[in-house]
């Protein structure tokens, strides 16, 4: 089986005996450019090469990420029922009355999308964080996609190969009103609203998910938390129509951000008159100390042998960074070996890899946030190095350059992938490639498309 250097090589091999393809590419960008993959009115970096994923990547990725959601399910439902098991997790007290609100759907995690490294060398796999509802990049996946299958490029590898991209759209529109269908308190022709604090939601995303709910004849609108206005008997939207159904893409730490501004749906919630996909309870699965409870013999007791074998070889270790949790001089002396996050923050705020900063830039990081001087809890990791795989930056400046200043050199870039779920279901994986050893947009991160090759997905995007 060709592994996915194998049709990276071949890929730039083609860009090469097409010298550079640079019309091609110049297309891809001005495409991009004009397109709706915007995070935070910025259109996102990416590159015209995409990731080329073999069916043995493929059969990882649905492996790991369907055990680990099973594994999350196990631990949410654990924590709604065991007042003990709760005691492992430290969490505001707001928090807690959210996550144990009544669900009245079957679904425990509707939406997830779980970080990791691969190595595609040996095909081990490890964690870098576990995301839920508040999980984006769908939309991302789909321009940049669009951007480079018309190019001569991709044309050819094309020829020779089967290729599927991922398809996020309506798969989750029918995910989630099968999920609705299960709801205690169901109507017919629901209206949903897809929810955030506008500000922080990647709202681009938002809409074209809302289109997909309209075009499978579902009314579908996007609200800001905080105009949502509740009687008492129904949720109402600004202009005085009813929400039956919420797509909550907001973080948890947004909504005690904004309580008491959010409390016509908090309200809503409690009084079990809107179906609130994906629940509060979503929130036990971002917060990055449970990493740490996986390991605990509490959770491991209600896990299988092959539950238990399977957290050990994919979740890097992780503790609290405190020193009645960990050896913090031993942290300090061996920045190398950690990475140092806060448990409930996105965006990669604040985190900081010991490998990618000096040893007295390390040193103030540990003094500034350890035993939670920040006001907030930080996690130390052990620090799993990225694979490396070769790609090309984003052709920024490509309309202004004559042909002959055009490189089609490869450059390697770390590699983060992210396996998106729905309702439990592997769907596809969100791309992202760095040049440092932090994967992120502020650090010079760049997104991918997603290509299956030679794999025949079931549920894949023919292109």
């Amino acid at each position: 089986m060709p592994t996915n250097a194998d049709y990276t090589r071949e890929y730039f091999q083609i860009i090469d005996e097409l010298d550079g393809d640079i019309e091609s590419r110049r297309a891809s960008f001005d495409y991009m450019q004009n397109s709706t993959a915007i995070v935070h009115h910025q259109v996102v970096a990416s590159s015209f090469v995409p990731r080329l994923f073999n069916r043995k990547s493929y059969e990882v990725m649905k492996r790991t990420a369907e055990t680990c959601h099973r594994i999350l399910c196990k631990v949410i439902e654990r924590y709604r029922a065991d007042a003990d098991y709760r005691k492992l997790f430290d969490f505001d007290e707001r928090l807690v009355e959210l996550i144990l609100l009544p669900r009245d759907y079957d679904s425990v995690l509707p939406f997830a999308r779980v970080d990791t490294f691969l190595n595609e060398d040996d095909y081990a796999i490890a964690f870098c964080e576990f995301n839920g509802d508040g999980s984006a990049g769908m939309n991302e996946n789909r321009e940049i996609t669009n951007s480079i299958v018309g190019s001569d490029t991709f044309r050819t590898f094309a020829e020779n190969h089967q290729v599927q991209g991922c398809d996020l759209f309506m798969p989750w529109v029918r995910a989630f009103m099968d999920i609705y269908s299960t709801y205690a308190f169901k109507v017919e022709n629901p209206r949903v609203a897809i929810c955030d604090y506008l500000e922080n939601g990647v709202v681009d995303e938002f809409y074209i998910f809302a289109e997909r709910f309209r075009e499978a004849g579902v009314e579908c609108v996007v609200a800001d938390v905080r105009e949502l206005a509740f009687d008492g008997e129904v949720l109402r939207t600004p202009d005085g129509k009813p929400v039956n159904a919420i797509w909550r893409r907001s973080v948890t730490n947004d909504v005690l951000q904004f309580w008491d501004e959010s409390q016509d749906l908090i309200n809503a919630v409690r009084a079990r008159k809107v179906a609130l996909i994906g629940a509060f309870s979503g929130h036990i699965v971002h917060d990055k100390q449970l990493f740490e409870v996986l390991f605990k013999p509490e959770t491991q007791a209600f896990l299988t042998e092959e539950e238990i074998a399977f957290v050990e070889e994919t979740v890097p270790m992780t503790a609290f960074l405190n020193d009645d949790q960990v050896n913090v001089e031993q942290i300090r002396a061996n920045r190398e070996q950690w990475i140092i996050k806060p448990t409930d923050h996105y965006g990669a705020d604040n985190v900081y890899a010991g490998c990618e900063v000096s040893q007295q830039e390390w040193e103030r990081v540990v003094d500034e946030f350890a035993n939670e001087r920040a006001g907030y809890p930080f996690i130390v990791q052990r620090y799993i190095r990225p694979f490396k795989t070769d790609t090309l930056p984003p052709d920024r400046g490509i309309d202004d350059m004559p042909d002959g200043a055009v490189t089609s050199d490869p450059v390697p870039y770390n590699n983060l992938n992210g396996l998106y779920l729905f309702n439990g279901h592997f769907q596809g994986v969100f791309s992202r490639l760095g040049p440092h050893p932090t994967i992120s947009k502020p650090n010079g991160g760049i997104t991918s498309a997603t290509i299956w090759v030679d794999c025949d997905v079931s549920d894949g995007l023919e292109l």
